[in-house]
């Protein structure tokens, strides 16, 4: 009998392991744009990608990922992929730094409640994914909390739903993009780094604090890119590896991480509605999560 594991649930562990650092470290980010509350959302998202470009190519060198660049750039529709995956990815930063600097983390983490729903929903419709009746049930119980959290946050709803839609959308075009997790978001980077030079360069030449009033924000400023880029390359590389709809539901990690911090570092308002949202979500969670244990293993082929 051959005891060893199956090269598909090799991975699958590996993409839950990349899946929660990813998710464990969103959570917390909100701690890091919060030290750079002086400085415009726009402004943190420039240096974020061109601070992102040497970290990445270091990344390329070791992993001698820069033949799958030059592929990417060659190939029309891989390209045509990234061009719309960088859109999307640098509309959400932009709009999640806004949300945290502004004062707007419980509506961040809405979004990122919702996500999982869309991605479940994503994975069912697009990717043919099959999804049991217990699962049904989690996804059902899930839309309920966030209906009635949505309830009590409609002012900031399009900051939500905004996040959700776009984050939803990325993560789906890079499940299916033939680019690894590395090689895609230096594209994507690249293919942002010159708005964000012609900003930085705009900043300056106008007199304005691009690079911050002090020495500790030039020097937060300088780690966007480790800071931004460890938790996205974690999150691709467990896309690549793991069932699209099991990928949604450990998203709940991360906003309830951020919606931890909003209440009770930042003194952002508790409704019922929120506490109703809370319950019913991680309920939602251990539904699925049963479901998942309880789904029957396909037998491994012979050696």
């Amino acid at each position: 009998m051959n005891g060893s594991p199956s090269p598909h649930s090799d991975a699958a562990r590996r993409g839950l392991v990349f899946g929660l650092a990813a998710y464990g470290l969103w959570g917390v980010l909100p701690i890091y744009f919060k030290q750079l509350g002086t400085i415009s959302a726009i402004d943190i998202v420039a240096h974020r990608i061109l601070w992102s470009l040497p970290f990445l190519a270091v990344l390329l060198w070791l992993g001698r990922g820069w033949r799958e660049v030059r592929g990417a750039f060659a190939k029309p529709r891989t390209l045509a992929l990234l061009i719309v995956t960088a859109v999307l990815i640098g509309v959400n930063w932009l709009l999640y730094v806004y949300a945290v600097t502004a004062g707007f983390i419980l509506a961040a983490s809405l979004g990122y409640y919702l996500n999982p729903l869309v991605n479940v929903v994503l994975g069912r419709v697009v990717l043919k994914e099959k999804l049991s009746g217990l699962q049904w049930a989690a996804v059902a119980l899930a839309g309920a909390g966030i209906a009635a959290l949505a309830a009590g946050a409609v002012g900031q709803l399009w900051i939500s739903l905004t996040l959700c839609v776009s984050f939803a959308t990325y993560g789906l075009l890079r499940k299916i993009a033939p680019v690894d997790a590395v090689a895609g978001l230096a594209v994507e980077t690249a293919l942002l780094a010159p708005l964000a030079l012609v900003w930085i360069v705009w900043g300056i030449a106008a007199g304005s604090p691009v690079f911050g009033t002090t020495g500790s924000e030039t020097a937060l400023l300088t780690l966007a890119g480790i800071v931004s880029t460890t938790p996205l390359l974690l999150f691709t590389a467990a896309a690549r590896r793991l069932r699209y709809s099991t990928l949604g539901m450990l998203q709940f990690f991360a906003p309830t991480l951020q919606f931890l911090l909003a209440v009770m570092l930042y003194g952002e308002r508790f409704t019922t509605a929120h506490a109703i949202a809370f319950g019913a979500i991680w309920a939602a969670l251990l539904l699925y999560v049963t479901a998942l244990v309880r789904q029957p293993r396909a037998p491994q082929p012979p050696e």
